[in-house]
């Protein structure tokens, strides 16, 4: 299996193009959205290519190939719109080894307040904060962060991730230039 990972699109068309055609370059099976896919929000500027009807347009034909998360952009509204749910606060999916990862945007569930029934060796995986990274959490699970497509922050590039069950790996990209920007062996 191989799942694609994207976060924070912000209503930025020019960006979710850029992911969709790295999406079918890397054969992977889902494209997984981890919240505020539409409305860039009070605290943000607005992305360079903001135009949300042209990302609704762009992502309805992909909806049985989307699995997304709420975000705290993400409205009742949004989702009469679009034709996937984006209305979970998280997802759990199987991994290689038994593990599994915990899909979340990160405002209600992040690495000091875990999903239930999360274990140590788990892998959480949220966007929010727009700062791509690789971390450990104090309870023993990864905290893997793709960073935001449209609105980096803290001096990181936009960025994606793809998992591959074939290399057990997580790996996060750069959107500007492609260069891998962070791994995470499982």
């Amino acid at each position: 299996m191989k799942y694609f990972f994207a976060s924070d699109l912000h209503g930025d068309a020019v960006a979710t193009e850029k992911i969709l055609a790295l999406y079918r370059d890397t054969g992977a099976e889902k494209l997984i959205l981890l919240g505020d896919i539409l409305y860039h929000g009070p605290r943000n500027d607005l992305p360079a290519g903001y135009a949300p009807k042209r990302v609704i347009a762009l992502l309805n034909p992909l909806r049985d190939e989307i699995l997304a998360v709420r975000g705290n952009c993400d409205a009742e509204v949004d989702q009469m719109v679009l034709d996937f749910p984006i209305t979970a606060d998280y997802i759990s999916l199987p991994l290689v080894d038994g593990k599994r990862a915990y899909l979340t945007h990160g405002h209600v569930y992040s690495p000091e307040k875990l999903p239930p029934e999360m274990r140590a060796g788990d892998v959480l995986i949220c966007g929010h904060t727009h700062v791509a990274g690789v971390k450990s959490t104090a309870t023993g699970q990864a905290y893997l962060n793709p960073g935001s497509v449209s609105i980096p922050k803290e001096n990181t590039p936009p960025c994606y991730m793809v998992y591959s069950d074939e290399a057990a790996a997580f790996q996060i990209y750069s959107l500007t230039d492609g260069s891998v920007f962070a791994v995470y062996n499982l």
